[in-house]
């Protein structure tokens, strides 16, 4: 089996924190290969430079035995799809959206595809909605069925169901088994669900504080994990956090507070417009 990816000496950076240092990773064609890990990991990171979304500081990453560089082919990129944890949906249609993808490429769109993954995915009676009127659940999978229209070489798959119901999280698992072993399509899967790592992957790699700790086989990685901190992962321990640090000092007497800046979202997060729209932006530490 050939490599799709080959890493070699590959760190990622943002001013003095390296959130991704991988002496040597592969990646196989054709293979499924889940990356599981605490949050703050580096695995949302790994995905972008796999994605050529951003370039490692330092080091090699080769894409089908290339530089991933400029000099690589427009064509080879587009062979890469991701799916990320927080989508972005244009202010469309569904269908519109789903269609995105073969217009970027040129590629026809009255083939009847994108209809058909709306099928699949149980959103046909959404095709003429508004993208914005959507759950979150129903605008992940509207991002699958974009990822999938074009028959990618590569999917990437960001938390791909988190969103989900269980239902609707078989129906992607079975669609993502079936992509792999009918066309052959090379997956990564990054996910906090350890189970569905082990019903889909072939390949499991535990990542923490952004080196790759272990990865073998599945069945391996769970009934014969080598590492201490991948038996204690899997036995629900906390691995790879600092301890907490000591709670501030309550305010004296007559201290006075003012709440500062803008109001936040969900989460905590910045509802500035652009802010969670599909994964942190260039130069900001993802998962």
């Amino acid at each position: 089996m050939s490599a799709a990816y080959e890493l070699s000496a590959v760190q990622h950076c943002y001013g003095a924190r390296c959130v991704v240092d991988l002496p040597r990773l592969e990646v196989q064609a054709g293979e499924i290969l889940g990356i599981v890990g605490p949050s703050g990991a580096g695995k949302s990171t790994l995905l972008r430079l796999l994605n050529f979304l951003e370039s490692p500081t330092r080091g090699r990453l080769l894409y089908r035995g290339r530089e991933a560089g400029p000099a690589l082919p427009l064509s080879w990129r587009r062979e890469v799809v991701s799916v990320f944890q927080r989508p972005f949906l244009l202010r469309r249609s569904v269908v519109a959206n789903v269609r995105l993808g073969e217009r970027i490429r040129g590629l026809p769109t009255s083939g009847g595809e994108a209809e058909h993954w709306l099928e699949r995915l149980g959103l046909a009676d959404l095709a003429a909605a508004p993208a914005r009127t959507l759950s979150a659940g129903e605008a992940q999978r509207v991002a699958v069925a974009r990822a999938l229209v074009i028959e990618p070489a590569v999917l990437l798959l960001d938390e791909p169901t988190g969103n989900l119901d269980p239902y609707n999280t078989r129906l992607i698992e079975a669609i993502v088994r079936a992509e792999n072993e009918e066309r052959g399509t090379t997956v990564v899967l990054v996910t906090h669900d350890v189970f569905q790592a082990k019903r889909l992957a072939h390949r499991i790699a535990l990542m923490i504080a952004g080196k790759i700790v272990e990865m073998s086989d599945t069945a391996t990685f769970f009934t014969s994990p080598r590492q201490p901190e991948t038996a204690a992962f899997l036995n629900g321990e906390l691995v790879g956090a600092a301890a907490p640090e000591e709670p501030a000092p309550a305010p004296g007497k007559g201290a006075r507070w003012r709440r500062r800046g803008r109001r936040a979202g969900p989460g905590g997060r910045d509802r500035r417009p652009g802010h969670g729209l599909s994964s942190p932006p260039a130069g900001e530490p993802g998962d």
